[in-house]
């Protein structure tokens, strides 16, 4: 049976992805900063829920030792993280901290337990980190979370090519917008759909499942010849420009 970490593990697109696998027969480890969150897990999945704040060096390791408590999680999910609308001007020092904490440091940390400890098995494994279209596209007033999410691509690059001798996959999604908790402010207005969607050459904007699927296919044996990439799952936002609308 595979065994995955799921960092982020209340958020929207974590959940989908641990249903996903659960469906697949996969053993579930779910990280969260504050378990409470995750007291509504269906009892279906037998999940071990670890709380953990992943943005530090010794929240990683610790939810990585709870995780490996009978064999170490050879798939890893990190999807922890934040997201700032500020310009450059408008960020604060304290925001840029956080926002570089939440994402990038996050997943430096855990990468680097989930690495240092699979290494060692010899069994191989997989790994898929959580960047966006901000990385290869720029937006306006997305500099904090632009820079930490380009980080998060050339981090998986560099440790693909480290780690692949080593049997481990490590791969990146990237996607564009997706509706959830964490981004309804963005859908206040009445007319916020339409124009949000109007961005989008397939004339939508994302929902955490179609996200949860391209995750669950890179960490899979399906994909077992890629490592070192990252899938846009955008809607065709980073590399296609909208065609006008039909009339």
């Amino acid at each position: 049976m595979h065994h995955a970490l799921i960092t982020g593990a209340s958020g929207a697109l974590a959940r989908g992805l641990a249903a996903h696998l659960h469906q697949a027969g996969w053993q579930l480890t779910l990280a969260t900063r504050d378990a409470q969150c995750l007291t509504d897990i269906p009892e279906a999945w037998q999940a071990r829920v670890v709380e953990a704040d992943v943005s530090a060096s010794d929240g990683a390791e610790a939810a990585m030792a709870a995780a490996s408590a009978t064999s170490p999680p050879d798939g890893l999910a990190h999807c922890a993280g934040s997201r700032l609308v500020k310009p450059l001007h408008g960020t604060s020092t304290d925001a840029y901290a956080d926002c570089m904490a939440a994402n990038l440091d996050s997943t430096f940390y855990t990468l680097k337990a989930w690495a240092s400890r699979l290494r060692k098995t010899g069994t191989g494994g997989s790994a898929v980190l959580v960047s966006s279209t901000l990385a290869g596209r720029g937006v306006a007033n997305r500099e904090a979370i632009s820079a930490a999410k380009a980080g998060i691509e050339g981090l998986m690059r560099s440790a693909a090519s480290t780690y692949a001798r080593s049997g481990l996959r490590i791969n990146a999604v990237a996607p564009g917008l997706l509706r959830g908790p964490g981004t309804e402010d963005l859908f206040r207005h009445a007319d916020a759909e339409d124009q949000i969607s109007a961005e989008y050459p397939l004339g939508r904007y994302g929902q955490p499942g179609d996200v949860a699927a391209a995750m669950a296919w890179l960490l899979s044996a399906e994909a077992g010849w890629i490592t070192g990439e990252v899938l846009n799952v955008d809607g065709g936002f980073a590399r296609l420009q909208p065609a006008p609308a039909r009339r």
